[in-house]
């Protein structure tokens, strides 16, 4: 059964900020929250308030940064639009075809990359490709932002270096270099674990 909470919907990051800095660790922010509802409603996490980020502007879509060589994709962009992008599917076909895979389609329809990131499930298959092509995590709050490489970003099983007031911005990837390769390959049972395998050349 799912408690009642209460749901902020703030319009800045440098408001949602200060209300993760406010209410620590009785708040969660939420974004799809696939994973969230669900672990809350089975009581394995519980928040008296939660912090929906869908209205901060420019925390969606993807776009091509030819400069860095990279795409930088808002952590509000759901796994079916990122299977789907157009962009995604001409510079990334890997990342396309990873994400056009992940759980079933109200998942995809409705999950987020930044919330799966941020939930650290250690068989997620987005965190583990997206660790093959060096990606970057850009993490907000009021006072300013860092960038961390994905592989410190994810510190353990459902666990992240988020500090208690930033919220998660931006994920970079690095577009490939010229004459290399990635593979990424899911092997399935029909309950967890599972094995998820990659390569990059």
């Amino acid at each position: 059964m799912l408690r009642p909470f209460l749901l902020e919907e703030p319009g800045t990051v440098a408001e949602a900020s200060a209300l993760l800095a406010r209410y620590e660790d009785a708040v969660r922010v939420y974004a799809g929250g696939t994973e969230l509802l669900l672990a809350m409603k089975e009581g394995f996490l519980r928040y008296e308030r939660l912090i929906n980020i869908k209205r901060i502007p420019g925390l969606d879509g993807v776009t091509r940064d030819e400069g860095r060589r990279l795409l930088r994709i808002g952590p509000l962009t759901t796994h079916r639009a990122l299977s789907r992008a157009p962009i995604v599917r001409e510079r990334l076909p890997e990342l396309a075809e990873v994400e056009d895979h992940v759980g079933n389609i109200r998942v995809r329809t409705v999950g987020t990359l930044g919330g799966n990131l941020c939930f650290a499930e250690p068989h997620a298959d987005p965190g583990t490709f997206l660790l093959l092509c060096d990606a970057e995590v850009v993490l907000s709050r009021a006072a300013g932002q860092r960038t961390l490489p994905l592989q410190r970003f994810v510190t353990g099983p459902y666990e992240t270096a988020l500090e208690p007031d930033e919220v998660l911005t931006e994920i970079r990837v690095p577009l490939l270099p010229p004459n290399s390769a990635i593979a990424y390959r899911k092997f399935g049972f029909l309950e967890r674990p599972s094995i998820g395998v990659g390569v990059a050349l």
